[in-house]
């Protein structure tokens, strides 16, 4: 890969550590918020509902994906990372209720408009026999954002509230500096050779109206939902859920509960980058997903049955984190790029981003109700079947498109409709 491909890489992927460090940022400072300004319950909930691990994000993916398409991928970060340093700045400077949820809205809906154009971005800049490494790459900085912010959330513990402000300025200045890069790189070439091709033949594609009269397109959609959704209500719920579930089950102190956290993130990040990043070009991708996916599964199933005595804890946190590396986040970001073809490949992962975090909004409200009313092990149940129905989903259809150039999937995958 040449030096060029790889810087751009590194710098498009600051835009999936601002997006996972938004949301643990988000959560960590809640409780210190709630008390600040006597929010209620349902004020708390809104604020994790409209943050970047819901409904903010969903907003704004599927419409900065369908604008990708439309203006191209260098449009978005020309001017998303202006949005998310406004975001977080209303945060850091929130007098009250009103502008603390709209600075967690505007962070939100600018961390959804950059995602989808970021995946699009790398995996069409990426060279055929690199693609799943350099998706690796946006895992690993994805899985890196939770483990800094929550360092430097356990140094300014002390500060209370004035600390939480402190990490969002610290995601401000990170926001400024991917700003600062990408704004330098060139616009893909995919893009460029898409809108010359429309110009040439006179034709402007409806992109919503193409996808979904599309039966392959419509067929991978539901194929990518189905292996991502189900798989994410289980890791959504945990990123806001899981330090909450330690100290209220398993009887864990903050600071117990928060190192487990830590830990896991680290696996996350160490398998993200040795694992996918370093083997998801050269292995059969059918057997690789399967491993990653029954992983997760195993991990669900011990803390589930087993219970919460310390080593149970430390397996299924060093079990999950291994298999979040390699998991369905990263088989979807590799697979949204390569089965949709260029004038909609952004605006569908948009509409799928917008499914994706929108069912974990709705899912964020319904699991603390289970867990309350039946109990963990029912909610532990739960949470085992979808895991094992984007297991079977995946293994079951995955895409033969390893070493194989995006123009060659899309004209063997296409070629019934042509």
């Amino acid at each position: 890969m040449d030096k060029e491909s790889h810087a751009s890489t590194w710098a498009v992927s600051l835009t999936n550590f601002l997006d996972s460090g938004s949301i643990v940022a988000g959560a960590s400072g809640l409780t210190l918020w709630q008390e600040h300004f006597k929010l209620s319950g349902f004020q708390v909930g809104l604020l994790g509902a409209l943050s970047a691990n819901a409904f903010g994000s969903a907003l704004g993916a599927i419409v900065g994906g369908h604008l990708s398409d439309k203006y191209g991928r260098k449009m978005i970060y020309t001017y998303d990372m202006l949005l998310y340093m406004l975001g977080t700045i209303v945060v850091v400077f929130s007098v009250n209720f009103p502008m603390l949820l709209l600075g967690f809205l505007i962070t939100g809906m600018a961390v959804g408009a950059g995602v989808p154009a970021s995946w699009t971005y790398i995996g069409e800049t990426s060279s055929d026999e690199n693609r799943a490494h350099d998706i690796g790459i946006s895992q690993f900085s994805w899985s890196m954002g939770p483990v800094i912010i929550f360092i430097a959330g356990t140094l300014l513990a002390p500060m209370g509230l004035t600390g939480s402000r402190i990490l969002f300025a610290i995601l401000t200045v990170i926001a400024f500096i991917a700003w600062l890069l990408q704004r330098n790189l060139p616009e893909s070439q995919d893009w460029v050779d898409q809108k010359k091709k429309e110009k040439e033949t006179n034709s402007k594609p409806h992109p919503y109206r193409d996808l979904f009269s599309s039966k392959v397109s419509m067929k991978s959609l539901l194929f990518l939902c189905g292996v991502y959704v189900f798989w994410n209500l289980v890791a959504g719920a945990m990123g806001f859920f899981m330090p909450f579930v330690y100290q209220t089950v398993g009887g864990l102190s903050s600071l117990q509960a928060n190192m487990l956290q830590a830990v896991l993130w680290g696996c996350t990040a160490l398998s993200g980058y040795f694992g996918f990043a370093m083997l998801g070009d050269k292995v059969n991708q059918r057997i690789f997903f399967f491993i990653g996916a029954a992983m997760a599964v195993i991990s669900w199933m011990i803390l589930t049955y087993i219970g919460f005595g310390w080593a149970a804890l430390w397996a299924f946190v060093v079990i999950w984190g291994l298999s979040a590396g390699i998991g369905a986040q990263a088989w979807y970001a590799l697979w949204a790029v390569e089965l949709f073809p260029t004038k909609y490949r952004a605006g569908t992962q948009g509409i799928m981003f917008f499914i994706v975090r929108g069912t974990a909004g709705i899912w964020s409200i319904i699991f603390p109700m289970i867990l309350s009313k039946l109990g963990f092990k029912v909610a532990g149940t739960v949470m085992i079947i979808l895991l094992v129905i984007s297991l079977l989903i995946g293994t079951i259809w995955t895409p033969q498109t390893r070493g194989k150039s995006l123009e060659q999937i899309i004209s063997e995958r296409y070629r019934s409709e042509k």
